[in-house]
């Protein structure tokens, strides 16, 4: 078995199961006191993990935010931000911009885990603008190489803030080690809005068993609720 960080995915959706709305332009969910809480768990991990999706369209910063956060990293001997990881499959020059927020703010390592199918230029774009490329996989991200990639360059905490399809495919990898979601009081609806888990889907006799570890509320009527895999899925 390769080996691998331990992975958490945290994600914020409303009380009727989105993540998004469905113009899927990176709706807000949670109020103040839950994006403290996930600046909290930024800056208690090694790197913080986006798919495609969410990398492409809307260039997240993932930066720990809270200057005392950043600085009890640093005095822990510790990066002042964690990793930036993006998981796309096939990137051409330009697709994440060399100037935007990923690739710039907070002055952290960022790491592309990518494909063969990824252009050379594309490639050598993202090395001038000083990110590391992982390659694995010939037309998708082979998920277990690249996290056993990121073992080796010491990312031993990984946390996933999505999207759906990249949560997904960690689930049916076996690669997540726990669930943790922030429920806020909305109600998004739409047949076509997001849900945390994307992809194909289960059936009820292969679904993923989970147990519950924690539930906690915040001041703004957030649910949060933490759940570990019952057992890894093949």
């Amino acid at each position: 078995m390769q080996p691998r960080p331990n992975v958490f995915v945290n994600m914020a959706m409303t009380a009727d199961g989105k993540i998004d709305t469905v113009a899927r332009l990176g709706a807000r969910i949670s109020g103040p006191a839950d994006t403290a809480r996930v600046d909290r768990l930024r800056a208690a991990s090694d790197a913080v993990m986006v798919g495609g999706r969410t990398l492409l369209a809307e260039d997240p910063r993932l930066t720990v935010r809270d200057p005392e956060l950043v600085n009890m990293r640093v005095q822990a001997g510790r990066p002042a931000q964690p990793a930036k990881v993006g998981i796309v499959s096939h990137l051409r020059p330009g697709a994440i911009a060399p100037d935007g927020a990923f690739l710039r703010e907070g002055k952290a390592r960022v790491i592309v885990c990518t494909s063969e199918r990824t252009t050379a230029d594309a490639t050598a774009e993202l090395r001038a603008a000083g990110a590391e490329v992982v390659v694995a996989g010939a037309e998708r991200v082979d998920l277990p190489a690249a996290l056993s990639e990121l073992s080796e360059l010491g990312i031993e905490r990984l946390m996933v803030e999505g999207g759906s399809t990249l949560v997904a495919a960690l689930l049916a990898a076996g690669l997540v080690d726990e669930l943790q979601l922030a429920m806020a009081p909305l109600l998004f609806g739409g047949d076509t809005a997001p849900t945390p888990v994307g992809g194909p889907g289960w059936s009820r006799e292969a679904a993923i068993g989970l147990h519950l570890l924690e539930t906690s509320t915040s001041p703004d009527g957030d649910v949060i609720v933490r759940y570990g895999l019952d057992e890894a899925a093949p």
